[in-house]
């Protein structure tokens, strides 16, 4: 299913994500042919620009979007993140997924990028919740997510977690970060 739907670039503070296109196929060869970032994805380390070519058309093709992450500060490609799996019936969801460069990691980089995708989310595209599946020993994905407020489920579905998020949840959760 193709989406007419143009995503928009958005920015944190210190990341501008720009939807995925051709144009980004070396950095997301280069960034998805290390095994340390693809180890709890469904896909395996690319092993040429072509497979990297593949995930960007994908991408383009699905009715979500992956945005393509840019350091502020250095232009330099970090990671991806976006929607898929997008559900537009009766009830609005989509699925949220994100990678960061090793050299990002633990440095709030995440946490403020997928805090501005829960408000395009949930504003913008009027999802009802919003879901992340995650590998048991992908410990700093199920952290950051349970830090922001997602909910875990207590059963465990084809050996993942399966976390959940409702607009509601988002709300509390900027409530509970504003000091009284």
């Amino acid at each position: 299913m193709r989406s007419d739907h143009k995503y928009p670039p958005l920015e944190t503070d210190r990341v501008y994500l720009v939807p995925l296109t051709q144009e980004h196929a070396e950095e997301v060869y280069k960034h998805f042919s290390d095994p340390e970032i693809t180890e709890f994805m469904d896909i395996e380390p690319c092993k040429d620009i072509e497979e990297a070519k593949e995930i960007v058309k994908f991408h383009e093709k699905d009715l979500g979007c992956r945005w393509g992450l840019f350091h502020k500060n250095t232009d330099k490609f970090i990671g991806t993140c976006g929607y898929h799996c997008l559900e537009l019936g009766e009830i609005r969801k989509a699925e949220i997924g994100f990678d960061l460069v090793k050299q990002e990691w633990g440095k709030g980089l995440m946490r403020e990028t997928v805090l501005v995708l829960l408000e395009y989310g949930f504003v913008e595209m009027s999802l009802d919740y919003i879901e992340a599946t995650v590998e048991q020993a992908n410990k700093r994905s199920q952290a950051l997510l349970e830090r922001l407020g997602f909910h875990k489920s207590e059963e465990l579905r084809d050996h993942l977690y399966y976390y959940t998020i409702t607009k509601n949840d988002v709300t509390q959760f900027i409530r509970a970060q504003i000091p009284m």
